[in-house]
């Protein structure tokens, strides 16, 4: 069994302060190309800024990302997962939930994230292991 810890491996924490910006925000999620990145206070996790985030509470609600702190506009009622989790778990709360980033912690000290990208090989792989035929109908429209 694979567990979340396993699967973080030893990457980097992505995070932002509750006090820097949606535009900090928006930059620093481009530069390291995800879609979400974890908002700490002294390494604990306050909330999750999202692409979703930026788009519904920041873009259609015409405010300005240089003078809105990430912290007014994050999703707040984060769900996380123990690093001690098995890699089953989380799919399963990624599934029951319907988001695709998942923070992994260690008592309310945030580790990282983990998302639905991370967690695919793993699925393909278990489900080869098992006898299931995984086909791919690729077509080109050109």
């Amino acid at each position: 069994m694979d567990f979340v810890l396993d699967v973080l491996g030893n990457r980097e924490v992505y995070s932002l302060g509750i006090h820097d910006s949606v535009t900090e925000a928006a930059r620093q999620m481009a530069f390291r190309n995800v879609g979400a990145i974890l908002v700490l206070h002294h390494g604990e996790l306050r909330g999750l800024f999202s692409e979703r985030d930026l788009l519904s509470r920041v873009v259609a609600e015409g405010r300005d990302p240089d003078f809105t702190l990430v912290s007014e506009v994050m999703t707040t009622d984060v769900v996380a997962i123990d690093e001690t989790s098995s890699v089953q778990h989380a799919a399963e709360l990624m599934r029951h939930y319907g988001f695709r980033h998942l923070p992994v912690v260690r008592g309310n000290m945030a580790l990282g994230m983990i998302s639905m990208r991370d967690l695919l090989p793993l699925a393909v792989e278990a489900a080869t292991a098992a006898g299931v035929a995984v086909q791919a109908g690729v077509r080109s429209y050109q």
